[in-house]
């Protein structure tokens, strides 16, 4: 788990150095449905959300898949790990307007 930590915090930094006027919203389980994704990112009226896994052989949680699914049909949201993670940036910021 403190790799997937230390792979979210980096990914947030980047984001931000990116689309610096972006917020980054960091979920923390509390009050949000079990799978929903790690991180909702929100740029102008468009956004996106992120589910971060340490590898991309990571076991995925219950409703992860639904919530990645369904979110994606909304607007944008993705598995991202260090093996996919520009791939999945560029997708994301291409989605939300800023190539």
């Amino acid at each position: 788990m403190k790799n997937e930590n230390r792979f979210q915090s980096q990914l947030i930094f980047e984001i931000k150095e990116h689309l610096p006027d972006c917020l980054v919203i960091k979920n923390d389980g509390s009050n949000i449905p079990q799978g929903f994704p790690d991180l909702l990112v929100l740029h102008g009226d468009k956004w996106g959300t992120l589910e971060c896994k340490r590898e991309s052989k990571a076991h995925h949680q219950p409703n992860q898949d639904y919530y990645v699914d369904r979110l994606n049909e909304m607007s944008f949201s993705r598995f991202i790990s260090p093996e996919n993670k520009k791939e999945v940036l560029n997708e994301l910021y291409q989605a939300l307007g800023t190539d």
